[in-house]
């Protein structure tokens, strides 16, 4: 008999979690009756953030006792190859995969589906998956989630089938205040090198990005990306002593953190987790101009303006007074996208934006910041583990690892 594997198909709906914990607490709905009371193990993000807080408190290794290094320190990668070879000695008699591509560059990713595919014939498999693209190869069995409500697909065709997305009309609105930069180049890294003790990470960097341009930033996990990030955005202290140059001025002559944040926008998905204030979406979005946690003295009305046309260019002014706890994900990205970009700052980091959205929230993000790019006079900088359909960027800037650390090289389009 052939073994059965389902796919979940998720978006930023879905009461997921509650689902999982009936598949692995040995009470499954109806439709998963071959798991009833059977010995499940979940490979996810969370369970390995949970091994890390385990040695994080008790100083001892759970899953890299075989190594040197902690789970900590290793990358997206390495620590789900290390998960899932823990799970597989311990023989559970079926896996929950919750989205096991999100954060893993493509090389890794292809290496994960073959430890799946290797191991499909001997085990269970239910995949929760929000981007299509990630669909095992082996999977029989199609599903969706809305809500708490589970329904299934007849085919594999009719489940793969792509929703048309959403456009966005209007342009982006102007910021109500303005920044200076006197140089046209705001970003240069010149033969740029950096160590973490005997561990090369980047080696030779050359990169200069210039006002208004779109680039995309890549690389495999551990390739040095958030060391790049880390420097540009002044935090980094590898970057004293460096050829560095941020916004004209070279790194280490008197800049202070402060003064580099105040022209960069920023957004990271673990930001959102920062805010967790009952604060409203209109008040969110407002204080993106405040450079504060939510909103805590009465706005002006130029910056009550400016968040309407902003929420009602992203077609949510209908709930501005919701509070921004209660959106889903790919609504809280938005808004926090916009947050970032709200004063039109001369640079936009974007780093991982798209981790863990569905196909739909997905395609309207990268829609929105195509828009941005196009309409505006801000450098946008994305990076991204995963090529992402429909984003358009002016340049790719690729890390490649070697024993001397990461080369850079300027891919062309």
């Amino acid at each position: 008999m052939r073994q059965k594997h389902w796919a979940i198909f998720i978006d930023n709906t879905s009461r997921k979690n509650d689902l999982i914990d009936r598949l692995l607490g040995g009470q499954p709905p109806d439709d998963f009756q071959e798991l009833k009371d059977r010995q499940g193990a979940l490979f996810s993000k969370i369970a390995v953030e949970r091994l890390i807080d385990n040695e994080d408190r008790h100083g001892t290794k759970t899953i890299t006792s075989h190594t040197r290094q902690s789970l900590k320190s290793m990358s997206s990668g390495e620590q789900k190859k290390a998960l899932l070879k823990h799970i597989m000695e311990k023989r559970p008699d079926f896996l929950v995969l919750d989205n096991p591509f999100d954060n893993l560059d493509i090389d890794t990713q292809a290496e994960l589906k073959i430890q799946l595919l290797s191991v499909s014939n001997q085990i269970a498999m239910v995949q929760f998956i929000s981007r299509r693209i990630d669909l095992l190869p082996f999977i029989n069995i199609f599903g969706r989630l809305d809500g708490h409500s589970l329904s299934f697909f007849n085919t594999k065709k009719e489940a793969l089938a792509i929703e048309e997305s959403k456009a966005f009309n209007g342009n982006i609105p102007p910021s109500p205040v303005s920044f200076s930069t006197e140089n046209n180049i705001l970003i240069d890294l010149k033969k740029v090198d950096v160590r973490y003790g005997s561990k090369p990470i980047l080696h030779q960097i050359d990169w200069t990005i210039r006002k208004g341009e779109f680039w995309e930033l890549r690389g495999k996990n551990g390739s040095g990306k958030t060391t790049i990030l880390s420097m540009i955005t002044g935090e980094n202290p590898k970057g004293y002593g460096q050829d560095l140059y941020i916004f004209g001025r070279k790194k280490g002559t008197g800049e202070s953190v402060w003064e580099i944040k105040k022209k960069i926008g920023y957004f990271t998905p673990s930001m959102t987790d920062k805010f967790t204030g009952y604060h409203s979406v209109l008040h969110m979005l407002i204080s993106g101009l405040t450079d504060s946690i939510g909103l805590y003295v009465k706005p002006t009305e130029i910056q009550s303006r400016t968040a309407k046309a902003w929420l009602q260019l992203l077609g949510l002014w209908e709930i501005k007074d919701t509070l921004f706890h209660d959106l889903s994900m790919g609504q809280k990205r938005l808004i926090m996208c916009a947050r970032a970009m709200i004063k039109h700052p001369p640079l936009l980091i974007l780093d991982e934006p798209t981790a863990g959205l569905d196909d739909a929230s997905a395609a309207l993000f990268v829609a929105l910041v195509n828009k941005f790019a196009s309409e505006s006079q801000t450098t946008v900088l994305f990076v991204s583990h995963r090529k992402e359909p429909g984003l358009e960027p002016q340049h790719i800037y690729e890390l490649r690892m070697t024993r001397e650390g990461s080369t850079g090289k300027i891919i062309g389009l």
